[in-house]
This record gives structure tokens, sequence and C-alpha cells, in this order.
């Protein structure tokens, strides 16, 4: 019911216009995304970089349709890096390969990643491919191994999900190929028999996933919020004598500030993922509708930050 709710809310031109215009909404959507244009997103870089923070910038947007879309989207990520390149920001991009034309047809897919690849890989900075639904991790990881990576093995990597019942083979193939790796738990609604339905064993693969990756991986990406995942990160990697230099941290912007503070004040890497873009309203209710588990997770987390900044 909660589900269909928000999803039919995301589809509402109405309910768009009234949260862009009413300003306790608009000012939720802000804390979550960067804003709707490449001005908004560079200007929280800027703040994000001046607190000791790198960043992964994401264009917000929907599966593309036909080629013009994807070539349009594949445009605005050149335009996008050009600007890290010339206002020597400390950033990368994150891509969704759908929003690039894989649903249109995956030579063009290649081809739109192909040109964005190599603006990267000359400005000697870096694309990671998100992880979609698991409709679609063998087509991303095949596409990657097979037609991107060859060419650009310092320009681009992808991501994990500790929740499919796959990944710990997919960390130790990635790890054999040297190929750079974000674990994360995975937000979509997955059918039965591809994903662990509970909690405990999603957090279970992905500790022993951030393991392989931390002993074995080439620079991997640490996507959490947990505390208790966090922890056991910086024992892990105090035992085995690996430098904070071999790994970073990730989190969501606008989520758990107060724990990406403490972490800058240890001295660890942390990288902030930066959604921006005019689709930001659908974005925000279709993260939420995949798992209307988020809804607690996102508001339970500002209550904890907040908690903890009175304390301090």
């Amino acid at each position: 019911m909660l589900r269909n709710s928000l999803l039919y809310l995301s589809n509402q031109p109405r309910i768009f216009r009234f949260v862009r215009n009413n300003r306790m909404a608009r000012g939720f959507a802000n804390r979550f995304v960067a804003g709707e244009t490449l001005d908004t997103a560079v200007s929280a870089v800027r703040k994000l970089n001046d607190a000791g923070m790198t960043v992964s910038l994401d264009l917000l947007g929907e599966s593309v349709h036909n080629e013009a879309e994807a070539r349009a989207a594949g445009k605005e990520y050149l335009a996008i890096l050009d600007r890290i390149h010339a206002e020597k920001l400390d950033a990368n991009v994150s891509v969704k390969l759908t929003a690039m034309g894989l649903d249109v047809s995956e030579e063009l897919c290649v081809d739109v990643m192909q040109r964005i690849l190599q603006r990267a890989s000359e400005y000697r900075t870096f694309v990671r491919l998100d992880m979609e639904s698991s409709a679609y991790t063998q087509k991303t990881l095949d596409l990657f191994e097979q037609r991107l990576f060859p060419a650009y093995r310092e320009s681009v990597g992808v991501v994990l999900q500790s929740y499919l019942y796959r990944t710990s083979a997919d960390v130790e193939h990635m790890n054999q190929i040297r190929a750079r790796v974000r674990i994360c738990k995975g937000a979509y609604k997955e059918p039965e028999g591809v994903a662990y339905p509970d909690k405990k064993d999603v957090d279970a693969s992905y500790v022993r996933c951030m393991k392989l990756l931390m002993t074995k991986g080439n620079y991997p990406g640490i996507a959490t919020h947990d505390e208790r995942i966090i922890a056991l990160a910086k024992e892990f990697a105090r035992e085995n004598r690996i430098l904070p230099d071999k790994y970073e941290f990730q989190m969501l912007y606008g989520v758990r500030r107060d724990l990406q503070d403490q972490l800058i004040r240890e001295g660890y890497r942390l990288r902030i993922y930066v959604p921006f873009g005019t689709q930001w309203y659908p974005y925000l209710m279709r993260r939420l509708a995949e798992r209307p588990a988020n809804i607690a997770f996102l508001t339970g987390n500002v209550v904890r930050e907040m908690i903890g900044r009175r304390r301090h």
C-alpha cells in the first residue's frame, strides 16, 4: 500500500509543483539533493571539499527511451567533467547505464560511455557505474568487464550490493581483475531467490565482502552509514595493518553529517555521493518506494544526527 502510494505520488506533476514551491518540503529535499543545476551542485562540492571530503556527482534521471535522450544525457556528463576539471574540484562522477541508453541498445550505451570515459581519462578522474536492480546486475558487469574496463582500467569502476546472494563471488572476481568496487547494501525491492530477505544476513554479507575488498581489492569504497560496520572496518584495518589511504568510506549527501565530520576528524578518507538535477522529486519518491523502510532510515538518521550534535 505505502509503496504504491509513493509510486503514484512520484508521477503527479501537481504534487511536484507544490513541493518545489513549498518552503518546508523544498528544505527537506535540499538536505538530500544538491539542487537542480550544475551550479548548485558545484557549490555543494566546494563546501564538502573545504571540509576535507571528496565527492561523486550524480545527475539524476530516469531510464531513457531513445538515442537522442541517451546522447543528451552523455553530453551533460561531459559538461560535468569539464566543470570539475576547470574548477579543480576534488570530485568524480557516478553514472547509471540505463540513463546512457542501455535499455535502447548496448552498442549505443557503450558508445556514450566510451565518450565519457575518454574525457575522464584525459582529466585523470574517475567514473563509477552505479548498480541498479538485480535485473541489470549481469548486464552491467558484462558490459563493464568486456566493453569498458579493458581500455579504461584506471577510469572506471562498479558497485556491488551485499543483499544479493551472488555478491561474494562477484567481489572475488572483481578483486582478481583488479577492478575498483564500491560495496553497498542495496536499496531495490528484489524478488525471492535473488536477495537475502533479513537485514542480519545482508549485514553479514556486507562485512564478508568488505573484508575481501579491504585485503585483496583495489581501493574499495566502503559505502555505509551503519556505525557498527564502520567500527568493524576501522578495527579490521588496524588488525591487518591496512593504511587509511588504501580505501575510503562513502556516504550519501545529507545523511549522518555528524558521522561524516567524525570520520574526517579521525583522519579517514570520505567521499560523499551528491545527486542533483531537475528529477530530484521522482528520485526521492521512487527511492523511498523501492524500499519503504528507507523512510525510517532517513528520518531516523536525521534524528540521531540532531541528538549527536546536541551532545557536542
